[in-house]
Order: C-alpha cells, then sequence, then structure tokens
C-alpha cells in the first residue's frame, strides 16, 4: 500500500494533482480543496495518501496532514459514505471543522454539504461520535491556510474552480451561483486558492 509520496509537483488542475517523485514515476492524486490548495507547481510536496480500490479504477486519494487521512478512512468506514462523499466533506470544512460540528451535534453545518441531507447528518453525528474521538487534529487554526498560485486568466480560474465544485458533488448552477456571489463585491482573484476559498465560505451563508 502506498502511504506517502515525496515529489514534486507536475500539474494542478483542481482537486487533482500530479507528483513526480525521485524515480520518475508521476501519481495522480486527487485532495480535499484545503490540502490543494496548499500546493505549489513545481515544488517538493509530501502528501499521506490512501490507496482506493473500485471496480472500475484504482484511485490514489492525498493529504497534506496524516490525521485528516486518519478522519477520512473513519469517514468511509460509515454505511453510506464513499470516498466521493468523504473528499466532498473534507473539502467543505478542515477536519478539525468537522470534528467540532461532530462535538457540537451541528446538524446544519453537515447538511451544507453535497449530498447530506437532513437525516445523513443525524446519523453521522451519532456515528462520527466515538469513530473520531481518538483522533488529535490540529485546532490552532479552523480556516486553511492558502498558497498563492497564479494563474493568468480569471476564466480559467473561475472554470477549474466550478469543475472542482462539481466534481465533489455540488451542482453546476450551485457552483455557478456561489463564484457569482464569492465575486460580487467586484474583487478580482488572481489565483484558484483565493477563488476556492471565497466559494467555499458562500456555501457556509446558502442554507
Amino acid at each position: 500500500m502506498i502511504g506517502l509520496i515525496n515529489g514534486q509537483v507536475q500539474y494542478l488542475m483542481a482537486p487533482t494533482a500530479c507528483i513526480m517523485t525521485t524515480s520518475g514515476v508521476g501519481y495522480d492524486i486527487e485532495l480535499p480543496l484545503p490540502s490543494f490548495c496548499q500546493l505549489r507547481l513545481n515544488e517538493q510536496a509530501s502528501i499521506w495518501t490512501h490507496f482506493h480500490v473500485r471496480e472500475d479504477a484504482q484511485l490514489l486519494y492525498g493529504f497534506i496532514d496524516r490525521k485528516e487521512r486518519d478522519v477520512f478512512r473513519q469517514l468511509i468506514k460509515i454505511n453510506g459514505v464513499g470516498a466521493k462523499m468523504a473528499l466532498a466533506m473534507l473539502s467543505a470544512m478542515s477536519a478539525a471543522e468537522l470534528k467540532m460540528h461532530v462535538e457540537q451535534d451541528s446538524e446544519s453545518a453537515l447538511t451544507r454539504i453535497p449530498g447530506i441531507g437532513k437525516k445523513t447528518a443525524q446519523r453521522l453525528l451519532i456515528e462520527l461520535k466515538d469513530k473520531l474521538k481518538n483522533i488529535e487534529v490540529d485546532s490552532s487554526n479552523l480556516e486553511f491556510a492558502m498558497q498563492p498560485v497564479p494563474i493568468s486568466a480569471e476564466g480559467s480560474i473561475i472554470a477549474e474552480v466550478e469543475g472542482a465544485l462539481i466534481s465533489l458533488g455540488y451542482k453546476e448552477k450551485e457552483a455557478q451561483q456561489a463564484i457569482k456571489a464569492a465575486k460580487s463585491n467586484g474583487e478580482t482573484f488572481v489565483d484558484t486558492q483565493s477563488l476556492l476559498k471565497a466559494t467555499l465560505q458562500q456555501f457556509q451563508s446558502f442554507k
């Protein structure tokens, strides 16, 4: 099993990154958006990975923080929570935020995540209490840090953010509305990461 990959970031297209190791092998890795936003093109990265096998594919999911991977692994043990939903959950909020919402029985916070309705949120709150209580996540900064990755055209940034959100389960219209709301104050976003952050914040206010 591949547990940790060290290498140079060769390619970034949210939520996927390609990491080239010193042996010359490139790995395509899907990451939750907070982890993705910490990667910088052509720089070195260490990514904790989870190897996931489906009938039609073999996939690598990656995380900057090992504890975040631990949370992901607990999520996919829950009946009805696949890797895609787990990735969406850790894209909508950090592992520390998820644990905090579970401890506070915050049903409304979970229903903001695409694919999670009221009944699913209630079940997740019950099942995650025991699964997450022994995982120590870094709660010193509940808002993930962003590293700027310049992209020349704002249109490319918008397209990439929209594609990333759709791949995580948001409907196209929802993604477009959130992006529009994030840009409503006239701010020009010069990198994917800043627009992703602003757009995810919009989803928090929609429900």
